[in-house]
């Protein structure tokens, strides 16, 4: 098997100090989180950003600068999100990836997001696909529906994204794909020859799904974004904590961990 990709997904748009004391909020708490996940074993940031307050922003200059401090410490691979909050702008939510960030997350699709919609249209696809080919970012495809993958695969006859592609499959989303081994191994059948893939588990799925992915060969995804909780009724004490016990099932299973540069020869992305 390919050395495993851990991705941190530290910050999200949704959790909040309330619910997860140790959230990083600020560039520089941001910053120091990623290169505690990065000690641990991650070698992808997947970044959300939020104002002085805690609401969620794709402010392009808040994302300058939790890059330009992320930088300062780790050789991380920056992966800007470009789903943002629930409702926001298509103008808004690619201001960051006109900072040519390595990655950029594009949802594949439009989904029903608890009680709300995650709208994704077709034309947004394209437009997003081309922004990001533009400035040279290599895509994530962020897949919440097995519809999704056909999705992609459109963008990619249409020349609008090119091989090798990576998929990270969001399952236990209310309103949207449930997370089930029986539903990651469909997912997973039904990508192109040679792409890579990650799961991110929401909740409590976080840990099973994970788990599944390091024994099929996938990558895997892990964060306060998706969960926060080390187990049921205990707060994690921060981001590196789930990377940590990542790292340490990978090892009882002889599953290596890919460093940054490593993880960027499998994704097909130069080194910096």
């Amino acid at each position: 098997m390919e050395k495993l990709i851990i991705t941190a997904a530290m910050v999200g748009a949704e959790t909040t100090r309330e619910q997860q004391p140790n959230l990083p909020i600020t560039p520089q708490e941001i910053a120091i989180a990623a290169e505690a996940c990065n000690e641990a074993g991650a070698s992808i940031i997947h970044l959300h950003v939020r104002t002085e307050d805690g609401r969620p922003t794709q402010d392009r200059e808040r994302f300058r600068e939790t890059i330009e401090e992320i930088r300062k410490r780790c050789n991380v691979i920056v992966q800007v999100s470009t789903g943002g909050a629930v409702g926001m702008a298509e103008d808004e939510r690619l201001q960051p990836v006109t900072l040519r960030p390595e990655m950029a997350t594009l949802t594949c699709g439009t989904v029903n997001f608890s009680n709300e919609v995650f709208w994704n249209s077709p034309q947004l696809l394209e437009r997003f696909a081309t922004e990001m080919k533009t400035y040279g970012v290599r895509p994530e495809f962020e897949i919440f529906d097995t519809a999704m993958v056909s999705n992609a695969m459109t963008l990619a006859k249409q020349g609008l994204v090119e091989a090798p592609f990576h998929f990270d499959f969001v399952l236990g989303v209310p309103g949207a794909l449930p997370a089930s081994a029986e539903n990651l191994l469909h997912l997973v059948a039904k990508l192109p020859r040679d792409a890579t893939w990650s799961v991110a588990g929401i909740g409590r799925h976080q840990l099973p799904m994970a788990v599944l992915a390091i024994t099929l060969g996938g990558h895997v995804r892990v964060g306060f974004e998706d969960n926060i909780f080390y187990r049921k009724g205990e707060l994690a004490v921060s981001n590196a904590q789930l990377v940590e016990r990542v790292v340490r099932i990978a090892g009882e299973l002889d599953r290596p961990i890919a460093t940054p540069d490593e993880a960027r020869q499998i994704l097909g992305i130069p080194r910096l």
